[in-house]
This record gives C-alpha cells, structure tokens and sequence, in this order.
C-alpha cells in the first residue's frame, strides 16, 4: 500500500473513494482512453477486423457475441495468444500455467473454425491488432460483471445475449444425457450432487481428476473423454440438460443456449445465465428444485 492510500485510510477516510477514483481516472487517461478512441475509430473506418485473445478458453468464449454481432458488417478474423502465462493464481487449471496452452489451443480450434462469422482463425504472430480482447484483464474497472459484457465495454458494442452465438450440430450417439462437467475451481461449498445418484443418466465431461472427486458423490456417474471442444459442444448440444460451474463448459452450454444450471461461485461471480432455459443456483434446495424442472420438462 502507498504511502497516500495508508494516508487517506487513517486520516481521511472521507476521501478514501475520491482518492481511488482519482488513481483510476488518471490510470485510464494516461494508459487505455487512446486505445478505447482507437478502437472505435477501426469499427467505424474499416470493414475487416482483427481481434486478439489470449484466454482462458471460457473467457475466449463469451468474446463470441461481440464478434458475432460486429461480422455482420466487417469480416473478423480471431487471432490466439497461445502461451501467454497466469499472472495470478488458477487452482487446479489444466493449462500448464498458460491461459491458452499449445494442448488448449488443438482442443479449441476445431470449434472455432466451425463458426462461420469468424473469417480467419489462427495463432497470433505478428499480425496488427485492432481490438484487443485482452485489456479485459487489465482495465482500471471491477469486471464482476457478466463475462461478455467484458467486450462490449472495449468494443462499444452490444448485442441480445439471450440469443445463441454458438453454432454446432448435434452429437451422433451422444443425446438426451444429463451432461456435467464440475472443475476443482469456483465451487461452490453450499451444495452436493448427492442427490443425482437418483438418476441413472448423468455423464461427466471434463477432466478425469475431476470426474473421479465428483464419482464419490455420483457413484453411477459416466465418464466421457471427448477428443476436443468441437465435439463436447456437440454433446451438449444434445444433451437432456447441462450443469457445470463456471469454467469452459458453461460458457458453451450458454452459448448455445440449451437447458443448464450454473454452480454460481461466491467468489468471483463473473457469470449469469441470459434467456431461456437457464438458472443458477446458490444454495442446495434451489439446485434441486431447478433441477428438476428442467428435467421434467425435457421428457
């Protein structure tokens, strides 16, 4: 802590906020209010954009409905910042210390290249920039907000996320399951899936560490390895309904809108269903209760 933050917060805790505000507004001015104008400018000037991202693959989706938006009226090409490292701590993630790890990269690109309003995808290398998607991470705001809208403040853009901004066919042999996927990260400590041990369809999708914790509470719980993202969007895409915590899976489930419960995570609650078919719960009687609406309607 600076010398005038301890300062302020002894002497004048008054205008602690003004102080605050004060270091944000200049911090925005000096560092990101010409990228903000210049990004603006390449919306309004040209009809091909380049985007950059670097991950994490959940958040690398919830960029879709910008660009999805912005591709109706400039061709958009989406440009992979692979093996840009965490700079902070990511309990359990499976990328190597990478937001967007080589392995990650391969596991995504087959649904990437599946979507039609991208024009190019690719690795970044040296290709100009015109919206990077990366400074969500280092904006001087809170970004506990709902994920997309992370891009529609950088871009200045908007567009109904009730709608679907994910694109994928059905799974040949893989229908009508109730497909979970349950990382180590943003639990929620509040609730169990002890209950779903009444059900005799549950199929998990995700890592096998993480299939084999949620199996003590699931004993009749399936496991499936998907070869990529292509394929597990394809499952949940014809799946009874969906349940996850906030991680890759729901960000898909979300994009494509079918039935799904969101594990809300009391730490960083950086998402929320939109439209449709999905709720998210907080505490256990909720869970079930969504639970079994969704499952009762989908018979």
């Amino acid at each position: 802590m600076s010398f005038k933050k301890l300062y302020y917060k002894i002497f004048k805790p008054d205008k602690k906020n003004e102080f605050k505000n004060n270091l944000r507004i200049n911090l925005f001015k000096n560092k990101y209010e010409n990228l903000i104008n210049q990004i603006n400018t390449a919306i309004e000037s040209k009809k091909e954009l380049n985007f950059l991202h670097s991950g994490t693959s959940g958040d690398l989706i919830y960029s879709f409905p910008l660009i999805k938006k912005l591709s109706l009226t400039h061709k958009c090409n989406f440009y992979i910042g692979v093996n840009k490292k965490f700079t902070y701590e990511y309990y359990k993630h499976t990328g190597e210390g990478f937001l967007i790890s080589e392995k990650m990269y391969d596991l995504l690109i087959p649904l990437l290249k599946s979507q039609t309003f991208f024009n190019e995808v690719k690795k970044h290398k040296d290709e100009e920039i015109d919206i990077n998607l990366d400074l969500f991470r280092e904006m001087p705001w809170n970004n506990t907000f709902n994920s997309p809208r992370w891009y529609f403040h950088i871009a200045g853009e908007q567009t109904d996320l009730s709608k679907p901004y994910l694109d994928v066919v059905n799974h040949s042999t893989i229908k009508k399951r109730i497909v979970i996927q349950r990382t180590f990260r943003h639990r929620n400590m509040y609730i169990n899936y002890n209950f779903l041990r009444n059900y005799e369809d549950a199929l998990f999708v995700g890592v096998k560490e993480e299939y084999d914790d949620l199996k003590i509470q699931i004993p009749n719980l399936e496991f499936y390895n998907p070869k990529d993202f292509l394929e597990i969007a394809q499952i949940i895409k014809s799946s009874k309904l969906f349940i996850g915590n906030q991680s890759v899976c729901f960000p898909i489930a979300e994009a494509l809108k079918v039935p799904r419960l969101l594990e809300a995570s009391p730490e960083t609650p950086l998402v929320q269903p939109v439209g449709k078919n999905g709720y998210d719960f907080y505490f256990q009687p909720h869970f079930e209760k969504w639970f079994k609406f969704l499952y009762e309607k989908a018979k």
